[in-house]
């Protein structure tokens, strides 16, 4: 680990123009970003965002410019404007996390996570290869550049900060997932052990909509 990244991608629905503590439990919250502890590069940002409008009522504006209707059918895909109705706050809820590894069976772990006897929310092998896929649901309206940012520690001192802009999703029935690059967990004596993370997912209106703090481990052999 031991490193600092931030990470740009592209997925579904993006266009170019849109722009991981409790030891007993994981907790998770839905939060705004200021009570989840916004992040130094974000503080530093000034965005200016114009007032929220409904899915709907964005459909409407500027139906009689080609370009922009198929824009927006294009951002918006299948989506049922009959089940959006015209809650202006988009809503993202996270189902699940899967590990998967080369090594190993597909970890489903349900979100939030539910730690074991000995407080860990997962385990995994030292010097083993694996990818991260998060599972969630997009409803009411539009997300726009929905980031993750991921936070690791050992014995106190932070060994990993990880950035990945995810991109701008339209609300829809089916859960969208997202896999992130291929990574390799640390290898050796000194490596293992207990790590402590929090991971968040924010939009690019500051809002949080998953905030868990938990620990997990880094053995010498993947768990039974």
């Amino acid at each position: 680990m031991d490193k600092e990244k931030e990470t740009s991608a592209q997925s579904g629905h993006n266009t170019d123009d849109e722009d991981k503590i409790s030891r007993k439990l994981s907790s998770t919250s839905i939060v705004s970003e200021d009570d989840c502890g916004g992040d130094d590069d974000d503080e530093k940002r000034a965005i200016l965002l114009g007032p929220q409008i409904g899915l709907k009522e964005q459909l409407e504006m500027d139906k009689d410019d080609e370009s922009l209707r198929k824009w927006k059918e294009q951002l918006l895909g299948s989506v049922d404007l009959n089940d959006v109705g015209e809650i202006l706050e988009p809503n993202v809820e996270f189902q699940e996390l899967t590990i998967l590894s080369p090594d190993r069976d597909d970890l489903v772990l349900p979100i939030p996570f539910a730690p074991d006897s000995k407080g860990f929310a997962f385990a995994l092998k030292d010097g083993c290869r694996y990818r991260l896929k998060f599972s969630f649901t997009v409803t009411n309206n539009i997300v726009s550049g929905l980031r993750y940012t991921n936070t690791v520690w050992k014995t106190g001192v932070k060994v990993e900060n990880n950035k990945v802009m995810l991109g701008t999703f339209s609300p829809q029935k089916e859960p969208y997932t997202y896999e992130l690059e291929e990574e390799t967990t640390p290898a050796g004596y000194f490596a293992r052990g207990s790590y402590s993370a929090k991971t968040k997912f924010v939009d690019d209106d500051g809002k949080c909509y998953l905030d868990m703090n938990y620990y997990f481990e880094i053995r010498k052999d993947w768990p039974n």
